[in-house]
């Protein structure tokens, strides 16, 4: 049985656990994201993996961080394999806008830790391996793993996200002409908006009434501009017709891993324009579509570029690339072949 821990169910976590677990045995164990309640989870996340102990073959993380310090250190004492999934934060040190595992001294403990430690770590971008970080100029240009841990020996595979296009497709209905969306979930913290780059969004939406915008992830998020629309968390099916009724989709993230609703947006459809961040200029493929650097007239310059352009063949460039550079199976067979109990 493989022990899978993170420190909060979302959307991934469910795909991870449907994709392995019609092979695999597979336990789901969340642990938290509130600093008051770590002294209680980590008492019950100890007994928890004592419990399972004997019928566990290895152990899987979703980030480094404070929830996977048990699980490596009962690999390391029983000799089980212990995986980490890097995915974003844990890789990242930015005090500058309050994100980041290694901006906090036990967090970063805890982090460095379970990475020096584990068995192996899969990140879903190379971008979270090494990085010369240059998007935001006020922030250090150091960041991923191998820049924050110069004596990290523990082997790392990259894993990128992979979409299921059967499902995410477009479904060749109308879409609002300037319509822009874009989803993300804890956004009503406003530290979060930034790292988002939901700053940049209402300064676009203020210069341009004629464009309308879809938040989706926190209803709590407050918008100062009226052609600011706000939901809170969707279902996918719910997702794929929102999708599918807007033109564009912003990722403009001042720090990103590999971004899954970016690549569902694009598999729709949706005519993505992303920040030069993590994955998302790998995922997107055209540099038109890249914000470069932090600056507000660039992304105004961008956008009015691209309402001259062919939107219909940018659309159907943007699905291929979705199609066949990150297919669900390529990803589903390849941790799975990882995780085989003969890899144990």
């Amino acid at each position: 049985m493989i022990i899978y821990t993170f420190p909060i169910r979302t959307a991934f976590i469910d795909r991870d656990v449907d994709m392995i677990s019609p092979e695999l045995d597979i336990k789901p164990l969340e642990f938290t994201q509130s600093p008051a309640a770590l002294p209680f989870y980590f008492i019950l996340q100890f007994f928890q993996l004592l419990w399972f102990l004997p019928k566990t073959t290895q152990y899987l993380c979703f980030f480094g961080g404070y929830h996977s310090v048990l699980p490596v250190w009962f690999g390391k004492v029983f000799g089980k394999k212990c995986s980490i999934q890097a995915g974003g934060t844990d890789c990242i040190n930015m005090p500058e806008i309050g994100y980041g595992n290694f901006r906090k001294k036990w967090l970063r403990k805890a982090t460095v830790y379970s990475f020096k430690n584990c068995s192996l770590i899969l990140p879903v971008a190379q971008a979270l391996v090494k990085q010369n970080y240059r998007y935001d100029p006020t922030i250090s240009p150091k960041q991923g793993l191998l820049n924050l841990i110069p004596d990290l020996t523990t082997p790392i595979q990259v894993i990128p996200n992979g979409f299921d296009t059967e499902f995410w497709r477009n479904l060749n209905t109308d879409r609002q002409p300037l319509s822009f969306m874009s989803v993300a979930t804890g956004t009503s913290n406003p530290a979060r908006a930034k790292v988002k780059g939901y700053d940049l969004l209402e300064q676009l939406a203020a210069h341009h009434r004629e464009f309308t915008f879809t938040i989706v992830g926190d209803p709590n998020y407050y918008s100062p501009n009226p052609n600011v629309k706000v939901l809170g968390k969707q279902t996918p099916t719910q997702l794929l017709t929102l999708y599918n009724s807007h033109r564009f989709y912003l990722q403009l993230s001042t720090s990103e891993g590999f971004p899954n609703a970016l690549g569902e947006a694009m598999a729709t459809g949706c005519i993505p324009i992303g920040s030069a961040v993590g994955a998302i200029p790998e995922i997107i493929g055209d540099k038109r579509l890249v914000l470069k650097t932090k600056n507000y007239e660039d992304l105004d310059l961008l956008v009015e570029e691209l309402q001259d352009s062919d939107v219909w063949s940018i659309s159907h460039t943007v699905q291929e690339r979705i199609q066949t550079s990150f297919p669900f199976n390529k990803r589903k067979n390849t941790l799975l072949r990882i995780l085989e109990p003969a890899n144990s």
